[in-house]
C-alpha cells in the first residue's frame, strides 16, 4: 500500500541508509558521504524510528540487513542510482559518462576491487563506477553498461561472454594451524563458516561433505553469513574454516593469507560460471575498453 508523499522519509536519511547498504559498513559509508560515523549512525537510527522497524543488525565486526532492511535497500538503491545517473547526465557539461559496472557484493570485493588499479593505470582517461548489488537489475532501465553475473549457460543472456567457472575448496587462515582436513578432529576444534544461500548447495558445507562421501561431522560451531565476502572476511580473521571460491580468492591464496586445506571440488554438475553482459548492443568505446580488460583479467591467474 502506497503512502502520501509527505510521509516519505527525507532523502538525507535514505541516502545514508543506501550508502551503508552498498558498503555494509558505517565507516566506509561515512567516508563516501564525507561525514562522521556518528552522523551516519544517527541517520540510520532516525530512519528506523520513523519507519518503526529495525533495518540493520549490528554485530561486533559486521552489519547485516533485516528482512525489512533488505527489501527497502533493493528499492532505495535503485532509485538513488537512477537519481545519481540523471543528475550526472544533466550536470556534466559535456564530460564523458563513466562506465557503470554492476556485480555482486562478493565478486566486487574479492575479485574486482583488487584489480581496478591495473585498469586505471592502463586507461587513465576512463572513469568507472562500480555498482555492487546482489539484486536483479534491468541493465538498460538502470543505466548499467556492463554486468557480471553468476549463472548457468541456460540462464545466461544471449551474447553474454563466459569469464570463468568455479572450483570450491576449504580454506582457513594460517593462524588456525591447519594444513589439511584429513582428520575429523580439525572440524571438532574449529567453527565452520557457512554461506546462507540454499540455491547453490555446493557452496555449503552439507553439499561439500556429500560430494566427498563423508557423513556430516559435528564442528566446534557454525557461523552463518548472508554475503559471501563476509564469509571470507571471517576466515581472514581466523574465525573458522570456509568453503573458498578459489577463482575469487586467488590473490589471498597466492599471498598465503588463506591456506587451501583440500583438493578443489569442481562445480561441474551445475556448470555455473561468471558471465559478462553488455547493457547495449553497440557500446561506446569506453565500455568496450572496460569489457576487454575484464575478459583479459579473467584469463590470468593472479590479481
Amino acid at each position: 500500500m502506497s503512502i502520501p508523499l509527505v510521509r516519505l522519509p527525507s532523502l538525507e536519511l535514505i541516502r545514508g541508509f543506501v550508502a551503508v547498504g552498498r558498503r555494509m559498513s558505517i565507516t566506509l559509508a561515512a567516508q563516501d558521504l564525507c561525514v562522521t560515523q556518528s552522523a551516519v549512525s544517527r541517520q540510520i537510527h532516525a530512519l528506523e524510528e520513523q519507519l518503526g522497524v529495525k533495518l540493520l543488525v549490528r554485530g561486533h565486526r559486521a552489519i547485516h540487513f533485516t528482512a525489512e532492511g533488505e527489501r527497502l535497500f533493493r528499492s532505495a538503491d535503485g532509485a538513488v542510482q537512477q537519481m545519481q545517473d540523471v543528475v550526472g547526465e544533466i550536470s556534466t557539461g559535456g564530460v564523458p559518462r563513466p562506465v557503470t559496472l554492476s556485480a555482486s557484493i562478493g565478486f566486487t570485493g574479492l575479485w574486482l576491487l583488487p584489480r581496478l588499479s591495473r585498469f586505471q593505470q592502463r586507461h587513465p582517461g576512463v572513469d568507472v563506477r562500480v555498482s555492487a548489488n546482489n539484486g536483479l537489475v534491468d541493465l538498460r532501465r538502470d543505466g548499467i553498461d556492463l554486468a557480471i553475473r553468476y549463472t548457468s549457460p541456460a540462464l545466461a543472456p544471449s551474447g553474454a561472454t563466459r569469464l570463468f567457472g568455479e572450483s570450491i575448496a576449504p580454506v582457513a587462515h594460517p593462524s588456525l594451524g591447519l594444513k589439511t582436513l584429513r582428520l575429523e578432529r580439525a572440524f571438532a576444534q574449529h567453527a565452520l563458516l557457512e554461506f546462507d544461500d540454499a540455491r547453490h548447495q555446493w557452496l555449503q558445507w552439507p553439499g561439500w561433505f556429500a560430494a566427498h562421501g563423508m557423513a556430516p561431522v559435528k564442528p566446534h560451531g557454525v557461523l552463518h553469513f548472508n554475503q559471501y565476502d563476509q564469509v571470507i572476511q571471517a576466515a581472514l580473521a581466523g574465525h573458522g574454516i570456509a568453503l573458498g571460491r578459489l577463482e575469487l580468492i586467488q590473490p589471498l591464496l597466492a599471498t598465503q593469507q588463506l591456506i587451501q586445506l583440500a583438493p578443489a571440488l569442481e562445480a561441474s554438475e551445475t556448470s555455473h560460471a561468471y558471465w559478462l553482459i553488455h547493457g547495449e548492443d553497440e557500446p561506446r568505446d569506453a565500455v568496450r575498453q572496460v569489457a576487454a580488460w575484464i575478459e583479459s583479467e579473467s584469463k590470468t591467474g593472479d590479481a
